[in-house]
């Protein structure tokens, strides 16, 4: 019986002890009473509105494909210049490129 006389006393003590910390000193009410004076009215707020959701483009721009590239340059004589390349050592291969 003691032990959870004890217990419920230290519980009682570490929530009082607890609201005391978190007590906060309250805020000014001018806080909350800001007010903005606009100078468009309703109507043209909710026009922008619709205009945007009309015009909405739920793809990123950022994820577009961009349209190739003409070149007179096969893919055979890349491949000719690249293994050129690897000979000469102007680009490293194998654990040297890490």
């Amino acid at each position: 019986m003691n032990k959870s006389y004890a217990l419920i006393a230290i519980a009682t003590f570490a929530a009082i002890a607890s609201t005391g910390v978190r007590a906060e000193s309250p805020a000014p009410s001018s806080q909350f009473a800001i007010q903005i004076e606009g100078n468009r009215t309703r109507a043209e707020v909710a026009s922008e509105a619709v205009a945007a959701v009309k015009n909405y483009n739920h793809i990123p721009s950022g994820s577009k494909v961009i349209a190739p590239l003409k070149s007179d340059v096969t893919t055979a004589i890349v491949r000719a210049q690249a293994a050129q390349a690897l000979r000469l050592g102007q680009i490293p291969s194998g654990e040297l490129s890490l």
